[in-house]
């Protein structure tokens, strides 16, 4: 493996992990602003309000759980 290809690699697998801190400090702010934001949570989305209230607003289908190496049909 080349070391481009080993920076690559070391760079996926961080991502995880950054994307879900990003995630979160955007939530934070926009609560901070005064807007609302949408949270999926048990195959429910809700509206998560700066006061903390929440607000049901949709049923959906529940994640798929992802085994890694695993290959998936998007329909």
């Amino acid at each position: 493996m080349s070391d481009q290809e080993k920076n690559i690699q070391i760079l996926e697998n961080q991502f995880p992990a950054v994307s879900g801190s990003a995630f979160a400090e955007a939530s934070r702010q926009a609560l901070a602003s005064g807007l609302s934001v949408l949270q999926s949570n048990g195959g429910v989305i809700y509206e998560i309000f700066p006061d903390g209230t929440r607000k049901r607003v949709k049923e959906i289908e529940p994640p798929t759980r992802v085994v890694r190496g695993s290959k998936l049909t998007i329909r």
